[in-house]
């Protein structure tokens, strides 16, 4: 029994590690403009590497309202964050093969960490860019402020914009709640055998 319970967590285990991977291959954002003179919609898509979708269009937007043009090379995070969450997923296949607990729990907070810095570093990047903006700008609106949503709709004068996390974003997460899922029931094991 004890066997395939360990036979178990190293699969499930090397299985969060692969859908950690997608990240390498898939976008893991999308932030999609909503408009009635962009009947399908203008979108930018947040790589682990890099952006890609409508750049140029949205920048062409972004002119008029006075928001600084989104450009890749000023991201410092394209340069650095690829090699800090290669260093995580490799550690998540280490737990794997080793089948450590202790192992378990450092990928744990480190999958954890990551998230939390991932978020807040998108949440003020979309803040810098929706609230510093040019005075010289051609259309201005007292008090506006154009910063999308972190999650979910919200409407900045005529356009409706959405914030989600996409393909490699989605993997990434089940990957993430799959690694605390077992921590969870290892940590359920141990305490269970310790009771007897």
């Amino acid at each position: 029994m004890k066997t395939t319970t360990t036979q178990s967590s190293r699969i499930f285990i090397a299985i969060s590690a692969i859908l950690l991977s997608g990240a390498y291959f898939l976008p893991l954002w999308r932030i999609l403009l909503e408009a009635p003179q962009y009947p399908e919609g203008l979108e930018l898509k947040i790589w682990l590497t890099g952006l890609s979708g409508n750049i140029a269009q949205i920048n062409g937007l972004n002119h008029y309202i006075g928001m600084k043009f989104i450009v890749e090379a000023d991201f410092w995070e394209f340069k650095l964050m690829p090699y800090i969450y290669g260093v995580i997923v490799l550690l998540g296949f280490i737990t794997a093969y080793f089948n450590s607990t202790k192992l378990l729990w450092i990928w744990v907070i480190c999958l954890v960490l990551f998230a939390i810095v991932g978020l807040t570093d998108f949440y003020l990047w979309e803040y810098a860019y929706g609230h510093n903006l040019d005075p010289r700008a051609a259309i201005k609106v007292p008090g506006m402020t154009y910063q999308p949503p972190l999650f979910g709709y919200k409407q900045l004068l005529n356009f409706l914009a959405g914030s989600f996390p996409d393909i490699g974003g989605i993997l990434a997460g089940t990957g993430g709640v799959i690694a605390v899922a077992v921590l969870f029931y290892k940590h359920r094991g141990r305490t269970k055998q310790t009771k007897q």
